[in-house]
């Protein structure tokens, strides 16, 4: 194993099964010759030519529908979207028309293809650079959606991804992009996709989540533990469609008090439906209500340096949720 980077795994996902599957190809925004706005394809473009990464223009709807007609020939397209906040000029191609085509066509055909998408704040970008636009394609029929917040998921996910027959977001939270490092082993394996993972065991509260506020979440368990005796048993998603309703209710069921954890909005997220499946099994089992720390119900990110901290989750925010909870 080596010790990588959240960005570093995405890129060797990417190579792997490139070098696997010559079907497998890039598309986007500066994918090529730049590598990426955050370089995850640095480097691709030197080994695999321009045919199999492909730089293309501004237009996320081309990207999407290129992508598609591409899957539906018998190729596997990685797309790029540049930044996940741009993602809304292409939503009649995925929701319409990638998440539609194994149904409409009665299982005669399906459409293999990976949109990447960064999301999340933290890095001063504003309205159109910080967005987590994930609950406008949650409840897709149709779409799988994933959202790692592991080095060694990233890559693992990645691959399961551009294997499975079927359209999957793939949504990589940008602040993880270097903040995460770990040991990746550097051969073939993936993560399968709909399995949660338990992230920390613990006997008095139960946090539930994704993607980068579960860095947070960790750094408060560690010191909840530590200074209060207060422990947490914490459960990564990984795949928001499906979700693992099983690990979900044995979660919940584990401490009877449950805090779900996400950056997008409150209203509308996914947690409002992992709220709703601990309501339908689990209600005799709470010892407390389900809380929610999301972020805030408001128009878009600030791009105040000031108010974006004021948006953004937190340890300091975590941390006081979960003890709050656990004096419940």
């Amino acid at each position: 194993m080596a010790v990588m980077e959240y960005i570093d795994a995405i890129r060797l996902a990417m190579k792997e099964e490139m070098e696997r599957d010559e079907n497998v190809f890039v598309l986007g925004e500066d994918v090529g010759v730049k590598g990426g706005v955050f370089t995850t394809t640095k480097g691709l473009q030197e080994q695999f030519g321009d045919m199999r990464v492909m730089d293309t223009p501004l237009s996320e709807s081309a990207i999407a529908g290129v992508a598609i007609g591409a899957a539906m020939y018998g190729m596997k397209p990685i797309a790029e979207m540049q930044y996940s906040d741009f993602m809304l000029p292409a939503t009649n191609q995925i929701i319409s028309e990638a998440a539609k085509i194994r149904y409409r066509s009665n299982n005669d055909w399906s459409c293999p293809i990976v949109i990447r998408a960064p999301i999340g704040g933290g890095i001063f970008g504003g309205l159109y650079h910080s967005q987590c636009p994930e609950s406008i394609f949650f409840g897709t029929p149709g779409l799988k959606i994933v959202a790692p917040y592991s080095a060694y998921d990233a890559k693992g996910l990645l691959k399961a991804a551009v294997r499975d027959p079927d359209p999957v977001l793939f949504f990589e939270n940008k602040k993880c992009y270097k903040l995460i490092k770990e040991d990746v082993p550097e051969d073939d394996y993936i993560v399968p996709l709909g399995k949660a993972n338990v992230l920390r065991e613990g006997a008095d509260i139960t946090v539930i989540g994704y993607s980068q506020p579960l860095h947070f979440v960790m750094q408060a368990a560690e010191e909840l533990e530590r200074e209060e005796g207060i422990t947490a048993h914490v459960l990564d998603l990984r795949t928001l469609q499906p979700l693992d309703r099983e690990a979900i209710i044995a979660s919940a069921r584990l401490t009877g008090k449950v805090l779900i954890v996400h950056e997008d909005n409150k209203t509308g997220g996914v947690g409002a439906e992992v709220a709703a499946i601990i309501s339908e099994e689990c209600l005799f089992d709470l010892d407390a209500p389900i809380q929610r720390l999301c972020g805030p119900d408001v128009p878009a990110m600030p791009i105040s340096p000031t108010l974006e901290k004021f948006y953004m989750l937190s340890k300091d925010k975590a941390k006081e949720a979960m003890r709050t909870l656990a004096e419940y």
